[in-house]
């Protein structure tokens, strides 16, 4: 029998900052543009009840560890719950369990907050972000993380939502948080444009963006699903998280690939590898970049060794006991 550590979402909330959580994830995606194995999101969607079962996987020897991200959302429930197994990349065996639901918007917003260091312009400081939920706190937290921002200005569509997280954000930051009333006014005139929401069309007009605008889309990960328009991935330097990712969920690509806004070969590279230094960021003050973060088991691996290290350090969780196949497998 060997024993694994169990980490609840509790045991977990609190053990890293969101700049820690920027620094784990982009050491795994750096070593992804170095070549570390990572796959897109398998998905598998149920009609009835509605819901859909997803995962996806990741190796990152470096920090020796692999593993994935499990969760099923929907269904009779109404809810969605998150299982990370964590392995070890050289030994294989089973380190740890996490659940992996309070890290979910931290890891994610990490992954946004690479995005923004290494495709917004240095001097960045004005924040247009659409949507008010937890997603859209984890991406404000990590993007004030790699910009010394001046503003944000917030819009979602429910005034009293839009109005509580500017309230909230304005006191957690230093940062002048303000709730506006429209998409327009959110990304007229921001150096940053960060988009989470659950639309499924595009929430906001491409002739909105001023040269020099990075956005950040991260709120769908569906092929017919798209909050960003055609002509701002037309106009943009596109780099997803996977590029395996614009043949399967990757909407907005897709959307534009299929109206003809773009032609094939439109991916300027992988946030790996921008971060490795194997293809350019930012190249100019005037450029639109376009990070499209869809989700991968790269930024999931890297928080969760994070997390892990930090709770075998200060013996947080519960051990608990698993059968190597050597042990469990009839006859053997």
């Amino acid at each position: 029998m060997a024993a694994v550590r169990f980490l609840t979402s509790d045991d977990i909330a609190e053990l890293a900052s969101p700049a820690e959580y920027v620094s784990a994830v982009r050491n795994g995606y750096r070593e992804r543009g170095n070549g570390a194995p990572a796959e897109p999101r398998t998905r598998l969607d149920s009609a009835d009840p509605p819901g859909f079962l997803t995962g996806y996987f990741a190796i990152l020897p470096e920090m020796g560890a692999m593993g994935g991200y499990t969760y099923a959302a929907g269904f009779g429930h109404r809810d969605a719950q998150f299982v990370l197994p964590l392995f070890d990349a050289e030994s294989g065996e089973l380190l740890a369990i996490l659940d992996g639901a309070s890290m979910n918007p931290s890891k994610t917003g990490a992954t946004g907050g690479v995005g923004v260091d290494e495709l917004a312009r240095s001097d960045a400081t004005e924040v247009g972000l659409v949507g008010s939920g937890t997603q859209a706190r984890g991406q404000l937290l990590a993007t004030a993380t790699v910009r010394n921002l001046d503003h944000v200005a917030v819009y979602s569509p429910t005034e009293s939502n839009r109005e509580e997280f500017a309230v909230r954000m304005d006191s957690h930051l230093d940062v002048n948080v303000d709730a506006v009333d429209s998409s327009e006014a959110a990304v007229s005139g921001a150096d940053i444009v960060i988009t989470a929401t659950t639309a499924s069309e595009p929430v906001f007009d491409s002739e909105h963006l001023d040269p020099g605008t990075h956005i950040t889309a991260m709120g769908q990960y569906h092929p017919e699903k798209h909050e960003i328009d055609a002509e701002t991935v037309a106009r943009a330097k596109y780099v997803p998280d996977l590029r395996a990712r614009i043949e399967s969920d990757a909407g907005a690509y897709r959307n534009a690939l299929e109206t003809g806004a773009i032609e094939e070969g439109h991916v300027h590279g992988e946030l790996g590898e921008v971060v490795a230094n194997e293809v350019p960021g930012r190249e100019t003050d005037e450029e639109i970049t376009l990070f499209d973060s869809g989700g991968t088991a790269i930024e999931t691996v890297a928080a969760a060794k994070l997390l892990y290290d930090r709770a075998v350090d200060q013996n947080l969780g519960k051990m608990i006991e698993f059968s190597p196949a050597s042990e469990a497998f009839p006859g053997r």
